[in-house]
């Protein structure tokens, strides 16, 4: 199988988790692929995830939505997501508390330059909100068991109160020389 078919059967993956996640109380669901490329550029892994979109993210997407239909409350717009971390935590993924943000970082990073993006899937399919963050080649190896979306600052620890989505990835490890590249999703239904 190519690098191709393998990222596309992980997206077809992710989404079905996502479906069976359910909608959040937003109507969101959260879903994407990680990748792992060797030194040579070849892929090592494709793996999909479903994410928590946790109570920050919640309330994220509601302000940015009403911040500018007057009257604003005082608290105005959510600070605008700065990037993604990862960590080797494993504490379980939660709405809010421990289990809603990131719990032992190993590195953060911006999104990619062309992220992030919408993409209006038409038709009354939804509209999903795309974040990508590639991790090059000597940046946060070791083994990467979490990886949250944040608001905060992104190199270092960002707990619960900036962490719009978080997820466990399983065990993956990032040798110096691979690059690990997330794309994340978050699909709004009406």
């Amino acid at each position: 199988m190519n690098d191709q078919a393998a990222i596309r059967d992980a997206f077809e993956t992710a989404m079905e988790m996502a479906r069976d996640l359910g909608r959040d109380r937003l109507g969101i669901v959260g879903y994407g692929v990680i990748e792992l490329f060797g030194a040579d550029g070849s892929l090592k892994l494709a793996r999909p995830f479903a994410n928590q979109i946790t109570d920050v993210g919640d309330l994220y997407y509601t302000q940015q939505a009403v911040a500018g239909i007057p009257p604003v409350n005082g608290t105005g717009a959510a600070t605008k997501v700065t990037g993604m971390q990862i960590g080797s935590g494993v504490t379980a993924v939660a709405k809010s508390g421990a289990g809603g943000g990131m719990v032992t970082f190993l590195a953060g990073q911006a999104f990619d330059a062309t992220y992030p993006q919408v993409n209006n899937l038409g038709a009354g399919l939804g509209v999903e909100a795309v974040y990508k963050t590639t991790y090059a080649a000597a940046v946060g190896t070791g083994t990467v068991n979490e990886a949250t979306i944040t608001n905060g600052t992104i190199g270092s620890t960002q707990g619960a109160s900036t962490t719009l989505a978080r997820i466990l990835t399983g065990a993956i490890t990032k040798a110096a020389g691979d690059s690990l590249a997330i794309t994340w999703r978050h699909k709004f239904l009406g």
